[in-house]
């Protein structure tokens, strides 16, 4: 791969690899501190680590990544948190989607870089909110830029949660301007809408997409920043929620809902549809799908 812009390229797969290490580690914690509930005397959980490629056209290295996941576990069901670093060429389809979101010189050169973060948490007690956290840099010769952002799906709702997740939020977004927090906000709100069902699939959090003001650094720290925000904000939640009282019905709800969040995934989500058209690991880019969900 080109050495165009390759410092940037490493300062960034190297911080999500760092954030993916502390995720884990405050995960696992917490499986371990796990001393009450219906699953106390189980095994805490563990994440299994595996390695993933990408599958190139003409058989070359084209990157690849970790995928994290821990299964049945005392507080989570199925977590992951993988990290990835591809590269290569867009095909056809790939290049026509870039060039509609305007992204310059795709019909030149289809050479790209990318390299994230994703995490989906789906929680044994219905009462403790699954989440998702993805950021994310994307680089081709014409054009560069970072995304991502982390929103709550609780299936059962509490104001409080809600408040206490998007309050961490504007707290670290705000060194990077008054105006940040409420349009990233905004933007999550309209992007996880979930339009054959004419309703949001969570409680919301930050989102944002395409994001190149000009200045890589400024954009590279709004992008740790947004990182830097999901444990303080997520943590708590479930630390007061893991242990709580819950039912068969409140179970049906948690299973009802992850359904509704496969759905999203499968029909709408930018990540899903990109990570299977460039060929990545299909185990790793649909980590996100709950264990067990149902539908009416």
């Amino acid at each position: 791969m080109s050495e165009i812009f390759s410092e940037e390229k490493a300062r960034t797969a190297a911080w999500f690899r760092q954030l993916r290490d502390e995720i884990a580690a405050a995960f696992e914690a917490l499986e371990d501190s796990h001393a009450t509930g219906p699953l106390s005397d189980a095994a805490p959980g563990r994440f299994e680590v595996t390695e993933t490629t990408r599958a190139s056209d003409d058989g070359s290295d084209a990157g690849g990544g970790l995928m994290s996941v821990m299964r049945g576990g005392r507080v989570f069901e199925k977590v992951g948190v993988n990290v990835s670093q591809v590269y290569g060429h867009l095909g056809e389809a790939a290049q026509k989607a870039m060039a509609a979101r305007g992204v310059p010189g795709m019909e030149d050169d289809p050479r790209f870089w990318a390299s994230g973060i994703s995490l989906v948490a789906h929680m044994q007690n219905p009462h403790a909110p699954a989440v998702h956290m993805n950021t994310r840099m994307f680089w081709t010769p014409g054009a560069w830029w970072f995304g991502g952002g982390s929103d709550l799906n609780p299936c059962i709702e509490y104001d409080a949660d809600t408040e206490h997740f998007h309050a961490q939020q504007e707290v670290h977004l705000a060194p990077h301007g008054a105006d940040v927090y409420p349009r990233l906000k905004a933007w999550a709100d309209e992007y996880f809408y979930i339009p054959h069902r004419h309703r949001a699939r969570g409680v919301g959090g930050i989102f944002m997409d395409d994001r190149n003001t000009g200045d890589w650094e400024a954009d590279f720290a709004l992008t740790q920043d947004i990182g830097r925000a999901f444990l303080p904000a997520y943590l708590p939640l479930v630390e007061k929620r893991r242990a709580q009282d819950w039912s068969d019905a409140d179970r049906e709800t948690q299973l009802l809902h992850r359904g509704l969040y496969a759905e999203y995934n499968l029909v709408y989500d930018r990540g899903t549809k990109f990570g299977l058209a460039t060929g990545h690991d299909a185990n790793a880019v649909l980590m996100s799908l709950p264990p067990l969900a149902k539908w009416y």
